[in-house]
């Protein structure tokens, strides 16, 4: 398939985004270029080779559920702007 102008046109009309007249020649030439790299796909041989949903096969790998104290609260708070001795101090942007 060969991209041209006015099927650079029709997927900016899908897609609803505006394209300047300018870059026309640019968008043929790059979606060319994706096109003959997606045929290069094609052309591997897939047999034997079964579709990935997941990078990996493990299934329902859970860790087990512990509450460490990673850092104290000091620490925490010591690069907050504004803070008490436990929390963080945010405007309020909620009225009733």
């Amino acid at each position: 398939m060969i991209i041209d102008k006015q099927t650079i046109t029709k997927v900016a009309n899908l897609a609803r985004i505006e394209i300047q007249e300018n870059d026309v020649e640019e968008l043929i030439m790059d979606m060319n270029k994706i096109l003959t790299f997606m045929e290069k796909l094609n052309e591997l041989d897939t047999n034997g080779v079964e579709p990935l949903v997941y990078m990996n096969s493990d299934e329902n790998v859970w860790r087990e559920d512990l509450v460490n104290q990673e850092i104290t609260v000091e620490d925490g708070l010591k690069n907050a702007t504004l803070h008490n001795d436990r929390f963080f101090l945010v405007p309020k942007i909620i009225e009733k």
